[in-house]
């Protein structure tokens, strides 16, 4: 039997359109299916739209036409986003359809039930924006002199009639739940901001509004919709077909791993789990969020014109190329920059030379000294053990490094075998072996094209692509490509393709003189 992963990224908010930010967090949840799946496991990857609220009510109105037009039109956009970046969701779910309305209403009914919603009356900060609402404490102070919320956002004194949550009950079951289960939310920078807002004391929490439509009604108050928050953290069990128990999905529940942007933390990491256990449901195993972006060292903003779509990068570089720099600059879970500088070194110095080149001289080797037939496996030296010995172990240390969420580190990993591969290729010479002893040389290629092939195996989630093609170049079939398939070589005598470059060298267009 193997085990169950269920993954998500957050569901994306349709106000606007996919940028970088959003491809980040989705590339880096499909790594972790993909790697589940090589696994052996049996994974539910879902990925979606949030679709409801005011904010996405006024975007509509702006651009004259009917909400569910306009989010039909951005949804679809968020959907080519990912299917461009190669993401493999099982599911995409979007929060104006009937499934996930169902799920959500009985998820509200299930609360209601427990005795933690009760019907009052709204007054405070609003911040429209953020679709959240602070406590005058939290105010900051924002340009001519008005109060804004913490994260720049403008913020309106909103009363009217709501539905509340009893959030404040929940507060020592979230300390006890952030204590007892220490890899519940990560990294640790998130971890204690969390930590720190819930022990300064929570607040009820409005969970429901009047003064728009745009939104799921309340069960039994169809005057009230949905506040957007409680709508859209439901997707994550409405894609199990809940409430149903029976459903085959239901067995995927808890998440094994919500991906989500720091932003999002706090309605992710407080009011989730209080949400779950007030309906007296399984919280999730891990809540992990990703940093943000900056672009050449600035921050992303419209007003800057610096918005960068990220299908416009992988049309210029590849896709693998831009999945492969976006885990690799900087650890996860930290801040990164996206500089083009740094996407063209990375994909020259760590694609085309180093692992490139490593797969091209040998296969080059390979197709002029054995007639491009994969030589025996014979006996092995010292030196190929331990290159063998490195490789074998990679599925297993990128293992642990994806359970703590450290895709850069697992990345890493890699990268110091492939250092190895290249370096042993220059110490053992088998072109100048082939003038001295034929034998060896066999050898010597049969061991690199065993390393490439684990190198390849374990790298497929985080470029399938170019994996894919590299894979097909060393003679490995379709079925031979999981983790447990490493155990059994590749046949000697399979004749493989004619050689061909994976990673070109990128080199930037130079401007014709006019």
């Amino acid at each position: 039997m193997t085990g169950r992963f269920y993954v998500t990224t957050p569901i994306y908010y349709v106000n606007g359109a996919p940028h970088i930010g959003h491809a980040y967090t989705s590339v880096a949840a499909d790594v972790m299916a993909r790697f589940h799946r090589l696994a052996g496991d049996e994974v539910f990857f879902l990925t979606g739209t949030d679709e409801h609220g005011q904010k996405v009510e006024q975007a509509a109105q702006a651009a004259g036409i009917d909400p569910k037009v306009f989010v039909d039109r951005v949804s679809a956009d968020f959907r080519n986003m990912a299917d461009a970046m190669a993401i493999s969701y099982d599911d995409f779910i979007r929060t104006t359809e009937p499934r996930h309305i169902t799920g959500a209403q009985a998820l509200w009914q299930k609360v209601a039930e427990s005795g933690a919603i009760y019907l009052g009356a709204y007054e405070g900060w609003y911040a429209l924006r953020d679709e959240c609402f602070y406590g005058e404490d939290e105010l900051i102070d924002g340009p001519e002199g008005k109060k804004v919320a913490p994260t720049g956002a403008p913020v309106d004194w909103v009363k009217e009639p709501s539905y509340f949550f009893k959030l404040s009950a929940f507060q020592d079951k979230l300390l006890e739940l952030y204590e007892s289960h220490p890899e519940f939310l990560g990294p640790n920078s998130t971890k204690r901001e969390i930590v720190s807002f819930v022990k300064q004391g929570l607040r009820d929490l409005s969970i429901s509004r009047t003064s728009f439509k745009w939104g799921i009604p309340v069960p039994g108050d169809e005057a009230h919709v949905m506040y957007v928050w409680f709508d859209a953290l439901a997707n994550y069990l409405s894609a199990l077909d809940y409430p149903n128990p029976d459903a085959p999905r239901a067995a995927f529940w808890p998440a094994n791993l919500h991906l989500v942007g720091k932003d999002i933390a706090r309605f992710h990491a407080i009011y989730w789990p209080a949400f779950l256990m007030a309906a007296d449901i399984e919280v999730p195993k891990k809540i992990f969020a990703n940093g943000w972006w900056t672009i050449e060292g600035q921050k992303m903003s419209k007003s800057l014109g610096n918005v960068v779509d990220p299908r416009d990068l992988a049309k210029e570089f590849g896709v693998d190329a831009v999945r492969f720099f976006l885990l690799r600059e900087v650890p996860f879970g930290g801040d990164s920059d996206l500089s083009r500088k740094s996407l063209i070194t990375r994909n020259n110095v760590e694609l085309a030379n180093d692992l490139g080149n490593l797969c091209q001289r040998t296969l080059s080797l390979v197709a002029r000294n054995c007639d491009g037939i994969i030589p025996e496996r014979r006996v092995l030296t010292e030196s190929d053990t331990h290159l063998l010995g490195q490789v074998s172990v990679l599925p297993e240390l990128m293992a642990a490094q994806l359970e703590r969420c450290a895709l850069t580190d697992a990345l890493e990993d890699v990268w110091k075998v492939i250092r190895a591969g290249n370096a042993y290729i220059d110490h053992q010479a088998p072109w100048a072996l082939r003038k001295t002893d034929v034998e060896r040389m066999k050898d010597v290629l049969r061991v690199l094209l065993d390393a490439l092939r684990g190198i390849a195996t374990v790298l497929q989630p985080f470029m399938p692509q170019s994996m894919d093609r590299m894979l097909t170049q060393l003679g490995v079939e379709d079925g031979e490509r999981t983790f447990a398939a490493l155990e059994t070589l590749i046949p000697a005598g399979r004749k493989l393709p004619a050689p061909q470059g994976i990673f070109p060298r990128y080199v930037e267009p130079t401007e014709e003189p006019s």
